[in-house]
């Protein structure tokens, strides 16, 4: 029995541990790759919570936006041109910027 305690204890305290850095916050990878063009609209990035902007984006379904970002598209470079973030760090900056637009 308490063997069994303890694999369920360190099961839980893994998931505890491994969980909040799976994917970093949409919000803190906004704010520390995204934000350099998506605040202020640089080379014609749509600006964080300009409906208009991102309308026909989220549009186009968000396969389509979640591609974009992780491959690139005109000026945008592949990953905001932070190729260290993991698919699903980008994947969260995007749920959070389209999240600011609805």
């Amino acid at each position: 029995m308490n063997k069994i305690l303890i694999i369920i204890t360190a099961a839980i305290s893994a998931l505890l541990f491994v969980g909040p850095s799976y994917a970093a916050s949409g919000q803190s990878v906004y704010n520390s790759t995204c934000a350099a063009c998506h605040s202020s609209g640089v080379m014609g990035a749509p600006k964080l919570g300009d409906k208009a902007a991102w309308a026909p984006r989220i549009k186009a379904g968000m396969d389509s936006v979640y591609n974009f970002t992780l491959k690139g598209k005109g000026l945008m470079p592949a990953k905001g041109g932070n190729a260290s973030l993991s698919d699903a760090d980008v994947k969260a900056a995007v749920d959070y910027m389209v999240s600011r637009a609805k």
